[in-house]
């Protein structure tokens, strides 16, 4: 890889020196693998989509917290380091009979904490938009999320000179510069363990020189298409209907910026949308090169 792996963030460090419970005995630590079990019901309880391995997939990338009362986990939140400047945060869940005790707000003051000086990114629901502007976060944008059974696409015509080309293991070094430039933050890892999975990846060239990329893989009820990266709208489009078209007869998901204009053509190809979430950052966002567009996330919790 040539992008240097992100120094571990330090994360919990206050609860892990200090692990008195509070006031109403609720206490921090660092998540172990054997908490992600109960992570994956809560996150089932409320009906998300991750599957164990979608949890695991986190939990290997990330750094996460989790909070106890009475030896009884009744909260989780993830970082995600990325890099020296950047995290995402993600995954805060609360169970529904701790709610209405601040849990929520102290998951996120530890993560915080523990994310020293790097900027934060997450992606807010409607019911947690007030708590992560209360917090310092402002809001970057919207995201859409489409999902429902692919249809059959009808590809892109692309310009002369533009062809899209399978991409692979031995393509990762260009597939994590390209995820860096168009994200704003090196995500080598994240791309790494993406392409080692069950993942299908395309690459958009201009005269055989690498412009823009697609995945698609596993997560939740199906398929994910994301993230795609490229120049412009019409590269976008060739790269995600190629993926659709492959997936097609599939439940796939596509999780699309909104400012990007792709919302009504992506429901062309028969993924409703279903949801929309409000990108926020709590410090400087990130600089992203403006030749190279994200178009779609990888997943919320990811950026």
């Amino acid at each position: 890889m040539t992008d240097a792996a992100p120094k571990p963030i330090a994360l919990m460090e206050k609860s892990t020196r200090d692990a008195t419970p509070a006031a109403d005995g609720v206490s921090f630590r660092p998540m172990t693998e054997g908490d992600l079990k109960t992570a994956y019901a809560f996150s089932t309880e409320l009906h998300w989509p991750h599957r164990l391995e979608d949890w695991q997939q986190v939990f290997e990338l990330g750094r996460g917290l989790v909070a106890e009362r009475d030896g009884e986990i009744v909260g989780t939140g993830f970082a995600l380091p990325w890099g020296e400047h950047y995290a995402t945060v993600g995954l805060v869940i609360v169970a529904p009979h701790c709610r209405g005790r601040r849990i929520g707000q102290r998951i996120m003051a530890e993560l915080i904490e523990g994310a020293g000086r790097r900027n934060l990114l997450l992606h807010a629901t409607a019911q947690g938009r007030g708590l992560y502007e209360r917090l310092g976060f402002k809001r970057l944008g919207e995201i859409r999320q489409h999902q429902g059974i692919a249809q059959p696409a009808p590809l892109i015509a692309l310009k002369p000179g533009w062809r899209l080309r399978p991409a692979g293991r031995n393509d990762i070094d260009t597939l994590a510069a390209l995820d860096a430039r168009a994200r704003g933050m090196p995500r080598g890892p994240l791309i790494e363990r993406m392409l080692g999975g069950l993942t299908t990846a395309v690459m958009l060239d201009f005269e055989d020189q690498p412009r823009g990329y697609a995945l698609m893989h596993r997560f939740g009820r199906g398929w994910v298409v994301g993230p795609v990266a490229a120049p412009d709208a019409d590269g976008a489009k060739a790269l995600i209907a190629h993926l659709v078209g492959h997936n097609a007869g599939k439940f796939t998901r596509i999780d699309v910026d909104f400012d990007s204009g792709l919302t009504q053509w992506i429901e062309n190809l028969g993924l409703a949308r279903v949801d929309a979430v409000t990108t926020m950052v709590r410090g400087t966002p990130p600089t992203a090169d403006p030749k190279l567009r994200l178009y779609s996330l990888a997943t919320q919790a990811f950026a």
